[in-house]
């Protein structure tokens, strides 16, 4: 059996959280929690996460951190920064750096699952084929 999508939410505000359950709850996606970088690095190490959803302003460390971390690994997930103050120039300098995509709060759902949708396509894509039959975004 395939394994679910793996998106791991990073951000200090609860309702994030909440807002994410309650669009991706329903489908076969699974979303893990974290409130901070260092708790992000331990469900990195334990989880094949293939999209990170990473709130733009941390309380300790940044999203420009956790993408440097997140490309040392074998097969880095997808960053999508995450605001309720997402401007151009955030939306710059994140494609610049390397993220994803930046998506605005509060969260569209049809937006969120369509971004979601294809950062998992463009991971699934990069991995080798001998790991492409272990996950799924249906």
């Amino acid at each position: 059996m395939a394994q679910p999508l793996i998106i791991l939410s990073v951000s200090p505000v609860e309702e994030d959280h909440r807002s994410l359950e309650n669009i991706v709850g329903h489908s076969n996606w699974r979303l893990l929690r974290a409130d901070g970088i260092p708790a992000a690095r331990t469900l990195l190490a334990d989880y094949e996460i293939s999209v990170v959803l990473c709130e733009s302003h941390l309380r300790e460390g940044s999203w420009i951190g956790l993408l440097d971390e997140l490309q040392s690994l074998p097969y880095p997930p997808c960053l999508i920064v995450t605001s309720a103050t997402a401007d151009e120039r955030l939306w710059a300098e994140a494609l610049n750096r390397g993220a994803w995509d930046v998506l605005a709060k509060p969260f569209n759902r049809s937006e969120l699952v369509r971004c979601v949708k294809i950062a998992w396509e463009n991971w699934y894509h990069r991995r080798p084929p001998a790991h492409q039959h272990s996950a799924t975004a249906s």
